[in-house]
C-alpha cells in the first residue's frame, strides 16, 4: 500500500512520544517528591531517562514518517 494512507510507523512514533512524555513526567514528579522507601537504584532516576529516550525516538519517528511529507 505505497503512496496512500498513513504509515504505521507514524502511529508507533506517536505512541512512543506520548508514553515517553508520561514516563518522563512521572520521573520528574518522583525527583521532586521522593518516596519514603525508595528502591535501591532510585538515585539513577531511570524512569526520567527512559522517558526522555522514548520521547526522543517518538519525535524522530513522527518527524520522519509524518503524513503528507514526501519520502
Amino acid at each position: 500500500m505505497h503512496g496512500s494512507g498513513i504509515s504505521i510507523w507514524f502511529f508507533i512514533g506517536l505512541s512512543l512520544l506520548v508514553n515517553g512524555v508520561l514516563i518522563a513526567g512521572a520521573g520528574i514528579w518522583e525527583w521532586a517528591h521522593p518516596p519514603l522507601n525508595p528502591v535501591v537504584l532510585f538515585h539513577l532516576h531511570a524512569n526520567l531517562w527512559w522517558g526522555v529516550v522514548l520521547a526522543a525516538f517518538g519525535a524522530l519517528y513522527c518527524y520522519k514518517f509524518v503524513p503528507g511529507r514526501e519520502s
